[in-house]
């Protein structure tokens, strides 16, 4: 978990005050983990710490906190009446233009104190140099009356071509995940929704191939155009191109054909199998949700699979 600067701007920048709670112990059963979040504003919130019982208490609590910082320390059996048996600490900040000014991230971390003034402990120093000077990030951690955790920053590209039906409900599940940078591409602006997903970069290109040499070699491509032709023009780009993972919506027999074509462009069958076609799990149906449900499913399995194999390596 991590925290999400960007998302803390925006919101102060529409309700002017938001507190943002966050679990900063948790021992025992509990129901979200060390860096879990979420801001609240009158009439509204954004992000989970999990748990309706301490999502509840933690909302009214950080309504009625007018500045500053506290933190919280919830049994979640005794206080709350909650079955999971552990306990956590929530640390409520509540943030304004001039406080979110004074926030002074440093070496990828947002360090500060609960208690403002408080001079930084030699932990928290220590942490900082191990960030600046090996690029070794901590995790979100409470140290000595400090709170510590990393900076959200994206950590995979993912470029959505199209925005029609299922372009849309497919960035509307994603876009809520820290760690992708979405880029999404199509032809007009009445393309698009109103309103944009935040974080979510929209790009408009009468010719959308023409793009592709811009977007980073291990970036992810998801090609649902509402023409064969310009898909075809993508997926010839993309495989000239390079990418890490590209999938195309379709049926066997549009692939079928894509593959004949493609072959015909020069690209090897195994250059041509790199792209997954069709995307989803057509078990669970061809409505644009589900397929949004059933490829973000794929992506977050993709994501985890590495951290795994990461983790194996180390």
């Amino acid at each position: 978990m991590s925290f999400d600067f960007a998302a803390l701007q925006n919101a102060v920048a529409r309700h002017a005050r938001v507190a943002r709670v966050v679990v900063a112990e948790a021992r025992g059963s509990v129901p979200r983990e060390v860096g879990a979040a979420m801001l609240v504003w009158p009439g509204g919130q954004a992000g989970t710490i999990g748990g309706g019982a301490l999502e509840y208490e933690a909302a009214a609590r950080a309504l009625s906190q007018t500045q500053g910082a506290a933190l919280n320390r919830l049994p979640l059996g005794p206080a709350l009446q909650q079955c999971c048996g552990g306990a956590v600490t929530l640390l409520t900040e509540v943030f304004d233009a001039d406080r979110l000014a004074a926030l002074r991230p440093e070496a990828g971390l947002m360090a500060r104190p609960i208690d403002p003034g408080a001079v930084m402990p030699l932990a928290v120093k220590r942490k900082l140099q191990a960030a600046r000077g090996q690029g070794r990030l901590t995790g979100p951690e409470l140290v000595d009356g400090w709170m510590i955790e990393p900076l959200a920053r994206p950590t995979r590209a993912l470029w959505v071509w199209g925005a029609g039906h299922v372009g849309r409900a497919i960035v509307s599940v994603l876009a809520p995940l820290p760690d992708l940078a979405i880029t999404w591409v199509d032809t007009a602006p009445d393309r698009f929704p109103t309103a944009l997903p935040d974080g979510v970069e929209q790009v408009i290109a009468a010719d959308p191939a023409t793009l592709v040499p811009f977007a980073p070699k291990e970036a992810e491509h998801l090609i649902l155009t509402y023409s064969h032709a310009l898909d075809l023009a993508l997926c010839h780009a993309l495989l000239t191109h390079g990418f890490a993972k590209a999938g195309l919506i379709g049926s066997a027999t549009k692939w079928a054909r894509f593959r004949k074509r493609l072959a015909e462009l020069g690209h090897s069958p195994e250059q041509i199998a790199r792209i997954d076609c069709p995307i989803g799990d057509p078990a669970l149906g061809k409505h644009p949700q589900a397929i949004a449900i059933s490829v973000g499913a794929a992506i977050l399995a993709g994501a985890s699979a590495k951290l795994s194999a990461k983790e194996s390596a180390g």
